[in-house]
């Protein structure tokens, strides 16, 4: 059996919250100077920890990144669940999902670049289970474009997903010009007639 490369969680509160502080700032930094840029050091500094206090949570910035992503990665799929929940209406359904992409988007747009320039190179494991949560995400998605238009081939409404995410996550690649509002609105009209026109 491997070795899990990710620390476990901290079992107790104290534990857990300082895990939470040192997560939130690195993503703080990371958004400030870019991943490269930030050391293990300055990460502890910013949470108020020491060195030592931050290898107990994690071996090195490698897992530090993996868990950022993989708490992105699990509170799109519990923002997905809860859309879901909340209506029965799939048009309804399908706006709070691109609302809710969108506000990730231009929230975390420093960790959308790190993973698209380190996945690769992150361990096995971590690349399958991060894979796997992506998944579960896009089926949720797959399963709202589907009620809406039930006529459409899985296979093309899981491409016109992705391709919905790829937009949205365009943002991680360049400077708009364009209040973070303004854009936010652009984004949400295009997903909304990109999935109406895709057939």
């Amino acid at each position: 059996m491997s070795t899990p490369s990710v620390a476990p969680v901290a079992a107790t509160p104290r534990g857990r919250l300082r895990r939470q502080r040192i997560l939130d700032a690195a993503a703080e930094l990371v958004a400030a100077h870019g991943f490269h840029a930030v050391g293990v050091a300055e990460i502890g500094a910013a949470a108020g920890v020491t060195g030592p206090a931050i290898y107990r949570h994690f071996r090195n910035k490698q897992e530090v990144l993996v868990a950022l992503i993989e708490r992105v990665v699990d509170q799109l799929v519990d923002g997905a669940r809860a859309v879901v929940r909340s209506t029965d209406d799939p048009d309804d359904a399908l706006q709070a999902l691109i609302r809710a992409h969108v506000e990730f988007a231009l929230r975390d747009r420093s960790i959308i670049a790190v993973y698209d320039q380190e996945a690769t190179n992150l361990p096995v494991d971590d690349r399958r289970r991060l894979r796997r949560q992506q998944r579960l995400y896009t089926e949720i998605w797959a399963d709202v474009i589907a009620s809406s238009w039930p006529d459409r081939p899985r296979p093309l409404v899981r491409a016109s997903a992705h391709a919905v995410f790829g937009l949205l996550n365009s943002v991680a690649d360049y400077h708009a010009h364009l209040p973070d509002p303004e854009l936010g609105a652009l984004l949400s009209r295009m997903a909304t007639a990109s999935l109406a026109n895709a057939s």
